[in-house]
């Protein structure tokens, strides 16, 4: 959702926690659209967030378009992703939903994106919204061969419930088929978070 801090606007995506608690995560890749038509700013500031139930990682829309962003979440000890998104369009789903799909294979994590469906045609560039939720898991002998735990109707307001086992993560990531995260080649490359006081740190 929207917010307005030191008249700047940022996309922002809340965790509430069950102890009444909650954080917020700040959009870091913003469509030409949002730029054009709302002013939205980028936010600075990736991390996974602690909670009863596993480490949680929060990216929005078109951030999951960018491999790197959940990747350095993954490396965090991230267990489930959760990725908010509006499209208008089925092409524009298609590239949320499929790189969503990547994203849980490559960091052997779940991922659960939630869309918005239906029609608000007197608010500017949000008339229309095409949206599919879904929860992903990584492709291999413990979960679903297609990778899919759960989806709810194409287009259709309803509510998705999935259960999720952690533990089969952690088996994953010793004893499965393959193993994407501790087979990377880090003699050939690696990846770096630069935080927002410009220096660096490996991750």
């Amino acid at each position: 959702m929207p917010e307005v801090r030191n008249d700047r606007l940022y996309n922002i995506g809340y965790l509430c926690k069950r102890d009444g608690t909650k954080e917020k995560y700040e959009k870091l890749h913003v469509t030409p659209d949002e730029v054009k038509v709302w002013g939205m700013e980028r936010g600075n500031k990736l991390k996974v967030f602690d909670t009863d139930c596993g480490k949680i990682g929060i990216i929005i829309c078109y951030d999951v378009e960018f491999p790197e962003v959940s990747r350095v979440l993954a490396d965090q000890g991230m267990d489930i992703l959760f990725v908010p998104f509006l499209t208008d369009t089925q092409n524009g789903y298609s590239r949320v939903r499929n790189c969503a799909q990547a994203r849980a294979i490559e960091n052997e994590c779940y991922v659960a994106i939630a869309g918005s469906v239906g029609n608000l045609p007197k608010v500017h560039n949000m008339d229309i919204q095409y949206a599919q939720s879904m929860v992903f898991t990584p492709c291999d002998f413990a979960f679903p061969a297609n990778g899919i735990k759960a989806e709810a109707t194409p287009n259709t307001e309803m509510i998705l419930i999935a259960d999720v086992d952690i533990n089969l993560l952690r088996e994953l990531n010793q004893f499965g088929s393959v193993r994407n995260l501790r087979d990377r080649r880090k003699d050939m490359f690696d990846m770096k978070l630069i935080n927002t006081k410009n220096d660096e740190r490996n991750i």
